[in-house]
């Protein structure tokens, strides 16, 4: 009997039920009860193993197994293994998986995950291509699905050549997976229609399922939009790329692994524009457990991007400490020290970049061309082209390039190093003497070398070069001119005995009929062009008298408002002030006072009221004795002052408006 009166045998029965209905909770807290009454019941172990796993403790579940590791023995391998392999503890999966006594299918199954984790592909491939050829259950489709990840992950991080494994596209997983292997071989418009035909069936697949909102329909295809955008961005189309970023990033996917991808391609679109939407995109990908969902390759490349974002936002501590973890994790790769560089040219110490750049190129030789590459651009940006020229030569990867050699020779050409660059054609002509006798790229150089020597006046050093070209082809007319130009000024003898394989004076003429060509419309219409030409003088005949054209004379214009019967003026030429009427301007004459005086006078009656400037002005008052009306002068059509209305004062005249002076602004 268990504690509280409850028998052991009612336990199992509410473990069971509970396991039916799928209430791992109650089922466990049964478990329990039953191994405080019996502690190494092995059936109640393994259950409760069991039920912790179902809800998630898988930490709890792995003390469990440790603490009965004796009486469980080798019965619960594939448990401990799996909950290693969910506490992402892959290196511990794969050891107990190895130390299983028997594989069964389902440990394979996990063997298989955990392979896959690891990013050990070729493995992991041979696993599942045995389980599909060896079972038969409804696993077979996931086990394709899983097969069909495994060569898109081996076509993308690897570079596998494409292999036909006679796997459906049946589903919206598999024809997922089938397009990122066509991503990874480049066929991106092959892989945009497979993701087209992957959304349309998770559309169909999950339109049946009447619980399924279209939120989660839409969820479901973010991780199909996303590899979608980044088709197109490697297309080119970054603006439709972007649109479909972001509307992955607003419906908040669950995947943090696939917001961290999406934001971090997000960042490479906006690369040093739009710092700030980087600034909060880059906060996506530090998400718990990003490390866990992505291969080593993409945290690489997001680490990368990191560095690069803090050195546009000017944070020089935060993308030193980055790139120099990088560099840690990755000794032999490139970038974290090109990264480093960028910073350091950024702040101008170009010579402790290329300080820098010299010590991984001497620990890291295998890696050394596009790092010595930089060198020789830090040296030319500081100017030091020789420098920079040496450099170059030491790549022996592009030593005898053709893009190599012409950069050489040109800065050679320009610092007036003329021995240096024919000692780079030299080199390059010998290695394609060795290797490539007789090829275009060969030919082509030596006549390259040849053209480069007659330039600069090396004519003597020009022969053997001319010679040899002249032997691939007798009948370059041009290459045997110039070879006995060569000759002429070492070997005169030779120079006469080649000039005889020059072809006749004969020979390279031109049948043309001088007449004719004169006579044509071609020649009439250049002589037309060049000046006028004059008629031939055709012999006269006696008696006959040349006869001379007039001109005609245009009649001169006269000026506006000219009177012709008028006599003009004698003086007209003469400037005004020189002339004999001319008697200068009045000075002193002011014009007429308006709106001044009196309050109630006006300047135009002032000299009519003024009495004095008239003679015959009656007396304005009757003389003594006189009646007051009868001796009045008679009524004048003066207005008197006070019936007069006052004139506008000065300050509310209009003034008149003044012209603008001619000219740009501020000119004279």
């Amino acid at each position: 009997m268990a504690s509280g009166g409850v028998s052991v045998a009612s336990l199992w029965t509410e473990v069971n039920r509970c396991g039916q209905n799928g209430d791992y909770t109650r089922a466990l807290k049964a478990l329990t009860k039953i191994l405080h009454e019996n502690r190494d019941d092995v059936t109640a172990v393994h259950c409760k193993i069991a039920c912790l796993i179902q809800i998630g403790s898988f930490k709890e579940a792995l003390n469990v197994m440790n603490i009965h590791s004796k009486s469980l023995g080798s019965e619960v391998v594939f448990e401990k293994a799996y909950c290693e392999y969910r506490l992402n503890r892959v290196e511990s999966a794969l050891k107990t998986i190895e130390g299983a006594p028997e594989q069964s299918d389902k440990l394979k199954e996990l063997y298989g995950q955990v392979l896959y984790r690891m990013e050990r592909y070729d493995e992991c491939k041979s696993v599942y291509t045995d389980l599909i050829r060896n079972s038969q259950d409804e696993y077979e489709e996931e086990r394709k699905t899983n097969l069909a990840a495994v060569v898109a992950s081996m076509s993308q991080w690897e570079k596998a050549p494409l292999e036909d494994l006679g796997l459906p596209e049946s589903t919206y997983e598999l024809c997922y997976n089938a397009a990122c292997t066509l991503i990874g071989q480049g066929q991106l418009t092959e892989a945009l229609n497979k993701l087209q035909q992957a959304e349309e069936l998770c559309r169909v697949s999950l339109a049946d399922d009447s619980d399924v909102t279209e939120e989660d329909i839409e969820s479901e295809l973010a991780v199909i939009h996303s590899q979608m955008a980044y088709v197109m961005q490697l297309q080119g189309r970054t603006d439709e790329a972007l649109q479909l970023y972001n509307q992955v990033i607003k419906l908040k996917p669950s995947d943090v692994g696939l917001l961290a991808v999406t934001a971090n391609n997000i960042i490479t679109i906006n690369k040093d524009q739009n710092v700030f939407d980087s600034k909060k995109k880059v906060k996506l990908t530090n998400a718990e457990g990003v490390e866990y969902k992505l291969v080593k390759k993409q945290l690489q490349a997001i680490d990368l991007n990191k560095a690069l974002l803090a050195m546009y936002t000017n944070q020089a501590d935060q993308c030193r400490k980055l790139s120099s973890s990088l560099q840690s994790q990755n000794p032999g790769h490139p970038r974290p020290v090109l990264i480093q560089v960028a910073q350091l040219c950024r702040e101008k110490q170009h010579g402790r970049a290329i300080e820098l750049l010299q010590q991984f190129s001497d620990k890291h030789p295998e890696s050394a061309s596009g790092i010595k590459l930089t060198m020789a651009q830090l040296y030319l940006v500081q100017g030091h082209v020789t420098k920079a020229c040496d450099v170059l030569r030491s790549i022996e990867e592009f030593k005898h390039k053709s893009g190599m050699i012409s950069a050489l020779v040109t800065m050679y050409s320009h610092e007036e190093d003329i021995d240096s660059a024919i000692d780079v054609f030299k080199q390059a002509i010998e290695h394609y003497q060795s290797e490539q006798p007789g090829s275009a790229a060969h030919l082509a150089l030596v006549r390259e070398a040849a053209n480069f020597k007659l330039k600069y006046g090396r004519k003597k050093e020009a022969i053997s070069d001319l010679e040899q070209l002249w032997k691939q082809n007798t009948n370059d007319i041009h290459t045997l001119a110039q070879l006995i130009s060569a000759y002429s000024l070492v070997d005169t003898e030779k120079a006469k005995s080649l000039s005889k394989h020059l072809p006749s004076a004969d020979t390279m003429a031109l049948n043309v009929d001088v007449d004719e060509l004169e006579n044509s419309h071609g020649a009439t219409y250049v002589r037309k062009k060049g000046g006028k030409v004059t008629g031939e003088n055709l012999p006269k005949e006696p008696g006959q008298v040349e006869i001379k054209k007039k001109k005609k004379k245009k009649k001169g214009k006269l000026p506006k408002n000219c009177d012709p019967k008028a006599t003009p003026d004698p003086e007209r030429w003469l400037p005004m002030r020189e002339r004999s009427y001319y008697r200068g301007k009045k000075k002193g004459k002011k014009k007429e006072q308006i709106g001044k005086g009196t309050q109630g006078a006006t300047a135009g009656a002032s000299a009519e009221l003024d009495a004095s400037k008239t003679a015959s002005s009656p007396p304005t008052s009757p003389r003594p004795g006189s009646a007051s009306g009868s001796t009045t002068a008679p009524a004048s059509n003066v207005v008197p002052p006070r019936q007069q209305k006052p004139a506008a004062s000065g300050a509310t005249r209009k003034k008149a408006p003044q012209k603008k002076k001619k000219g740009g602004k501020g000119g004279w």
